[in-house]
């Protein structure tokens, strides 16, 4: 595995998180709190990888390759498109960091009904940027790669 294969990780660990999330819904759903609990925590663990590895990229990228971010140009009638998912993606991204952050602190404090307040925003918040998150690998790596 090298530096160029972090994009596809980084997708995959949002997509993982995403699966976690859904699960965690769930589980909690049918006050399975337990397996609720794992996996919102797995959620979690995957956001946090996906952090190291989103910031190790763009590190490589601009102190050893000395490039910038990959740019969208082509198509034209697409970029307004993506740069509003990547702009709310991103965001919501530094938005839903002390939001999980407080819910998992009051989950494993047992202040339920505190946590629940705040992860009723939490949850599809963190959702909307974990799906984006491999909407936008796809957009820029996939269906429309940019040179």
């Amino acid at each position: 595995m090298s530096p160029a294969d972090l994009p596809a990780v980084n997708a995959t660990l949002n997509a993982l998180s995403a699966v976690f999330l859904s699960l965690g819904y769930f589980f909690i759903k049918r006050q399975n709190r337990q397996a609720h609990r794992n996996c919102m925590l797995a959620a979690f663990g995957t956001s946090v990888l996906f952090l190291i590895c989103y910031l190790g990229y763009h590190a490589y990228v601009a102190y050893v390759l000395k490039r910038g971010p990959t740019i969208f140009r082509d198509p034209a009638w697409f970029r307004p498109i993506y740069l509003a998912i990547l702009l709310t993606h991103t965001v919501l991204a530094v938005v839903i960091v002390p939001m999980v952050l407080v819910s998992i602190w009051r989950a494993l404090r047992g202040r339920f009904e505190a946590h629940r307040k705040i992860a009723r925003w939490t949850w599809p918040l963190w959702m909307y940027v974990s799906v984006t998150g491999v909407l936008i690998y796809y957009l820029l790596y996939v269906r429309f790669p940019q040179q």
